[in-house]
């Protein structure tokens, strides 16, 4: 999420508007993420695993794990701060390697004061069947700039 520009309402996000946002990532549109939900503390990041985002093992990439965390925890933040968010930073810890058909960023904010917010999130690998395995936890924190 970024600071509204004076062009950007100030209001609060729903999903369609917070898709928005991140369809104007250059990068989220790369890996083809898309917010599945956004509200009320928590925000749902998904990605299709494809061959291109796999290492050179055939798992998905830990890159894009934590690019699912850091913007899922961002937008979850939003959720309760505002739309002129910023991560200052997360964690993440990889609990096996992800394989399936989608990543699923789960994240849900622990603590929200006036400025700044901390985020859980779960990361889930969903396989063909539709069968979830859990392959990375994160935590982080987000600032308002407004």
């Amino acid at each position: 999420m970024t600071e509204p520009s004076p062009a950007q309402p100030t209001d609060p996000l729903d999903l369609a508007r917070a898709q928005k946002v991140l369809d104007a990532q250059p990068f989220s549109a790369l890996v083809r993420a898309r917010l599945t939900r956004f509200g009320e503390g928590a925000a749902t990041l998904e990605i299709g695993i494809r061959e291109e985002l796999h290492q050179q093992n055939g798992f998905l990439h830990g890159g894009v794990l934590a690019y699912a965390a850091d913007n899922s925890i961002t937008f979850a933040a939003g959720t309760t701060l505002g739309p002129a968010v910023l991560t200052s930073g997360f964690s993440i810890q990889y609990v096996r390697p992800a394989t399936g058909v989608r990543l699923v960023a789960r994240a849900v904010v622990a603590h929200s004061g006036r400025r700044q917010a901390v985020v859980r999130c779960e990361l889930s690998a969903v396989g063909d069947e539709g069968t979830e395995t859990l392959c990375a936890i994160a935590q982080g924190t987000v600032l308002s700039t407004a």
